[in-house]
């Protein structure tokens, strides 16, 4: 189960089983479907993916081979056997069943956060502007909410 928005230490490796349980995948495919099938509330880093790549392929339960540059992970055998024992909703399930406020917030905030960077990469100087106004003062209401003022 998720704490805080991360993951414990062990959901890692199972997350990545059962990923690879469905296909073959490289690392950052693995990070994009967590987040997906998540909505954006769980959302490994790679400092925590290739390690726990690395650590089911010395126990034996994926191999990798480089496809056009990329590192493909693969179940072995022994992979496919453990892999069978998670559900079929995989670790994210209970992460992704329901709506819950925080999630929504969550999934709110990263849809801002692209389009503010969308305006940044293309926008006019007065788009930047007031984007920059339009984000300023979204923060201050949000302090303002706080703090019970509304």
């Amino acid at each position: 189960m998720m704490h805080g928005g991360r993951a414990r230490r062990g959901e890692i490796p199972t997350a990545v089983l059962a990923l690879l349980r469905e296909q073959d995948m490289h690392g950052y495919q693995m990070l994009q479907e967590i987040s997906d099938r998540t909505g954006g509330a769980w959302a490994p880093s790679p400092g925590s993916i290739y390690p726990a790549l690395q650590m089911l392929e010395d126990r034996g339960l994926v191999t990798s081979e480089k496809v056009g540059g990329k590192r493909v992970f693969s179940l072995t055998e022994d992979g496919r056997t453990h892999a069978e024992t998670i559900p079929a909703e995989g670790p994210w399930g209970e992460i992704a069943e329901g709506d819950s406020p925080e999630r929504d917030l969550r999934h709110a905030f990263g849809s801002l956060m692209s389009a503010a960077s969308q305006i940044a990469r293309v926008g006019s100087p007065e788009q930047v502007a007031q984007a920059t106004a339009i984000l300023n003062d979204a923060r201050k209401q949000m302090y303002t909410l706080l703090a019970g003022d509304q």
